[in-house]
Parts: C-alpha cells; structure tokens; sequence
C-alpha cells in the first residue's frame, strides 16, 4: 500500500469530531493525523503535522475557520481545506472560497457524499455541495462584478481559455504543461493573468467562474 492521506479535522463539537474521524478511518488509504476545536489550535497543530487534507469547521471560539484557513493557506498553499459546516449563506460561501477553501460541504451531507468530497479534494479537484454550488453561481453571477466579468472574459484568450478549463477539472500545472504542450513557467503565466484579469485570487474561485461560464459542470 501507498502513502496514506493524511487528514487533520477542526471542529469545536467533540461528538461531531468524534463521528468525522470514525467515518473517515473505515477508509484504509486516510490517517487522521490530528484534530484541534479551534482555529488557533489547529494552524500550530497543521504547520507540524503538514497533512495533505484539512476538514474545517466555519464557527469556532478563539479563531474561525475562514481567519484559519487563510493563516494555513499562507503558510503551506499545497494543503487542501475542505469546509464541513451547517452554513449556506452566501457570506459564508464566498468567503470561504475567498480565503481558499477547496470544498464546501454542509453537516447535514450524506456520509457518501463525504466520501466523495474528500476524494475530490484529494485529487486535485474542487467540491462544491449540490445545496449550494447553484447559490455559489448565482452569486458570482449577480454581484457588482458581473458586468466588468463578463466583459473580461471577452479580453481571455483562447490560450487562457483552455488553461481555465483544465485547472477547474483540477489538473496541476505539470499535467497542463505537457497536455498544451508549454513550458511550465508558461502555464503559470496564463494562471497568473486568469486570476489577475478575472480578480479571482485562487483554483476553488477559478472553478466557480468555470462552472458559471458552463466549461464544466460539477
């Protein structure tokens, strides 16, 4: 057997906690590596452990979710953060997406769909719960940019087109380089100027507009 994900919850509710990592250890390939009940707790424990996956509570004593995750974003971009919260008000949403969040899924999930989201995030990809990726859509759709978005998206080129379709399915830059057939250096060009063009700061928001724009559906 591989190296095993390793995942680190946040999560103030013990019993919920307790539950996440029962479910998750039924899977032979994840190792729960830590758990913190706050955001604080958890950036000290995360920059120690560094595992691949970080399930994050939104509603916290001491430190939210959303002020952890971008400390841990900050710090380490690599690690991936999945927010698991009984939030679905666009407030939230964004702003998790905007902190750098690379799922969101709501406590009332199926344990199938856990599976699922994880999975996702682990390969790469972002997850966006059913329940709210319509309002994640609606929302970046509806806001003051949509003018000014819409109109940049007729400045992308095809080129940048193609490289905002695959980074939304998830693939990383090396598979984009040799898929195109551009140097690495390039591919971070076209992302940089994607993000910089759309002012969308990360892949989970690049994945949004993605799925808006109708490149992918989730």
């Amino acid at each position: 057997m591989g190296e095993k994900h390793r995942i680190f919850l946040v999560e103030d509710h013990t019993l919920l906690r307790a539950g996440l990592r029962a479910l998750l250890s039924l899977d032979p390939d994840l190792e729960i590596v830590g758990e913190a009940g706050n955001g604080r707790d958890a950036i000290r424990a995360i920059a120690a452990l560094e595992p691949h996956l970080v399930l994050m509570d939104l509603s916290m004593p001491g430190m939210n979710g959303i002020e952890a995750m971008r400390d841990i974003k900050r710090r380490n971009p690599d690690t991936r953060v999945l927010v698991v919260t009984m939030h679905k008000t666009d407030e939230y949403i964004h702003e998790s997406l905007r902190a750098g969040a690379d799922g969101y899924i709501l406590k009332d999930a199926s344990h199938d769909e856990l599976r699922v989201a994880v999975r996702s995030i682990l390969n790469g990809k972002t997850y966006l719960s059913p329940d709210i990726s319509g309002k994640v859509i609606h929302g970046y759709l509806s806001t003051g940019k949509e003018d000014d978005v819409s109109s940049t998206w007729d400045t992308l080129t095809h080129r940048e087109r193609e490289v905002l379709k695959l980074v939304a399915e998830g693939h990383p830059n090396r598979y984009i380089s040799d898929y195109l057939c551009l140097s690495i250096k390039t591919v971070e060009k076209h992302r940089s100027n994607l993000m910089r063009k759309l002012d969308l700061h990360n892949a989970s928001m690049l994945t949004t507009y993605a799925i808006g724009k109708g490149l992918l559906t989730t």
